[in-house]
């Protein structure tokens, strides 16, 4: 019986898409409008991000302008980022807002790759779940006597490198992410 890994594989890209999305949300000395993504401003009566109602772009390494494509929501979203606690300042002009990200101290920086170290071995925890699925997939296959005890090894083996392979990925990503930190 042939194993078919497209979940296994298909678990471990979405763990690594959910990591990369997590560490976006971290923020390092640059202004990322990733940063916001988590942000949702009370607007028409629903929680909405601030993407889906204004534009969001780079003006510079620090700074970030906002342009509510309707005026009368900056003040939703002013309030929103400041409710965010994202160590950000926030300034209301008459094109929009403007997101100022001041320098990283020494004492935010070790913080940060603190989070980055959590958010990574959360993405381990779930890549050994993971594991630990298929490895109980195989074992339940070979017992229906789908399998025989040499296939089940070699199996079980492909198994862990697959795993072995997106921490790998995980961790070049937590190393690109602390690399920025430092910077």
């Amino acid at each position: 019986m042939a194993y078919d890994f497209k979940k296994l594989l298909g678990n471990i890209t979405e763990t690594g898409e959910w990591l990369e999305r997590e560490l976006g949300g971290v923020r390092t000395g640059r202004a990322t409008p990733a940063i916001l993504d988590a942000v949702r401003a009370d607007v028409y009566g629903s929680k909405t991000p601030i993407a889906q109602v204004a534009s969001i772009s780079t003006e510079d390494a620090r700074t970030l302008r906002i342009v509510p494509w309707d005026k009368d929501v900056s003040k939703a979203i002013e309030k929103a980022i400041g409710e965010a606690d994202l160590g950000i300042s926030v300034s209301v002009d008459d094109m929009g807002l403007r997101i100022i990200f001041p320098d990283l101290t020494s004492e935010r920086r070790v913080m940060l790759s603190k989070i980055v170290n959590e958010k990574l071995e959360q993405a381990r925890i779930t890549l050994r779940g993971h594991r630990t699925d298929a490895l109980k997939e195989l074992d339940t296959a070979e017992k229906e006597g789908g399998m025989g005890q040499d296939e089940l090894k070699r199996l079980k083996e492909e198994v862990q490198k697959h795993i072995d392979k997106g921490v790998d990925a995980l961790e070049a990503l937590a190393k690109r992410k602390h690399d920025q930190i430092s910077l």
